[in-house]
């Protein structure tokens, strides 16, 4: 017993010699690097000499080397615990992202939508055609019968708004609204819908692209119906006033999204010479980015169509401010034509 208590002992008294003799070895590296991680991690970059900026990558393979080999020969729990801190520190510093949140908002919003959004336009123009396709359904069904009504529209519009009713009970929905309670509550309920549709759409573009074509035409017929409706009382361009100051932003982002479902769903079906997984990653990539925009204007048309359209109160102002809304996104989107940095390239 005692032989094997004595080995054990020797062996321990080894362990620890040869995790000593690494540790001196190679310590000074370790140091070394762990002073400029701490002067940079202190904000402290522009103190650091450039021989320090330029030996920190070599420092950094140089302990994660040390680490490799400290894992392999089963030094201390303690040296190990100490190299691998130490290496995600340099990893984090000398690989990981750099941007800042105002670097991103000023990439994002300096090019990087706008030229994601151009680089889709084939799928934005076969959503368009769904979406003008779906208006022209729904008018036509109605006219056709006008029990379709009630099928197409939303349940929060069988108010008033119904076949038969007159032009002063239609006026009455379009005008007059500046003291609607609660404006803030119909946003966010808003927001919340018509994101949910946008993301609906986007998310269901790996199936092909089958469910964004079907959701643009579903969605649209309601304008239609409701097109239908007003157009009997002679208010059409009331209603197109109406619906424009929220609208030309709320049906711009669900047409992006359907263009990113599609675009997704075209990679796929036709991944030319890639693989179908790497044609729909590099398509969800760049779709990605328009549907972080997406949400942006989804938010814009809540407060929008919750505030903007009661409070300004006339056709001639609501048509000025939602087709003025409109110029502003197409020549932000296929006019604004920064060249990127090639790190920026989508």
């Amino acid at each position: 017993m005692s032989v094997v208590a004595g080995r054990n002992d020797a062996a321990i008294a080894a362990a620890a010699l040869r995790s000593d003799r690494f540790r001196i070895e190679r310590e000074a590296d370790w140091k070394r690097l762990e002073d400029i991680l701490d002067r940079m991690e202190r904000g402290r970059i522009s103190r650091l000499a450039d021989e320090d900026l330029l030996e920190l990558p070599v420092l950094y393979r140089t302990v994660a080397s040390s680490l490799s080999v400290a894992r392999e020969t089963s030094l201390d729990a303690a040296t190990l615990a100490y190299l691998e801190t130490l290496v995600q520190r340099a990893w984090f510093l000398v690989y990981g992202p750099r941007t800042s949140l105002l670097g991103w908002l000023r990439r994002f919003f300096g090019g990087e939508w706008s030229r994601s959004v151009r680089a889709i336009w084939p799928e934005i123009l076969v959503a368009l055609i769904l979406m003008v396709a779906g208006t022209a359904v729904g008018w036509l069904l109605c006219a056709a019968d006008p029990q379709w009504y009630y099928s197409l529209v939303p349940g929060q519009f069988l108010d008033v708004r119904q076949p038969g009713a007159s032009r002063e009970v239609l006026l009455g929905t379009l005008f007059g609204n500046q003291d609607q309670p609660q404006l803030s509550v119909m946003a966010a309920y808003l927001f919340n819908n018509n994101a949910g549709v946008a993301i609906t759409c986007f998310a269901l573009g790996f199936a092909f692209g089958v469910p964004p074509i079907l959701l643009l035409i579903q969605n649209t017929t309601p304008l239609g119906a409701m097109l239908w409706l007003y157009n009997g009382q002679g208010l059409t361009l009331d209603l197109i006033g109406w619906i424009s100051i929220h609208g030309t932003t709320e049906l711009f982002a669900i047409l992006l999204a359907g263009a990113s479902g599609l675009h997704i769903g075209r990679s796929m079906a036709f991944p030319g010479d890639l693989s179908v997984l790497d044609a729909a990653a590099k398509a969800g990539q760049r779709a990605s980015v328009v549907m972080a925009g997406v949400l942006i204007m989804m938010a814009i048309a809540g407060l929008l169509e919750g505030f903007a359209r009661q409070l300004i109160d006339n056709t001639p102002a609501r048509l000025a401010v939602g087709y003025g809304i409109l110029a502003f996104w197409v020549v932000y989107f296929f006019l604004f034509r920064r060249v990127p940095p090639a790190s920026e390239a989508i």
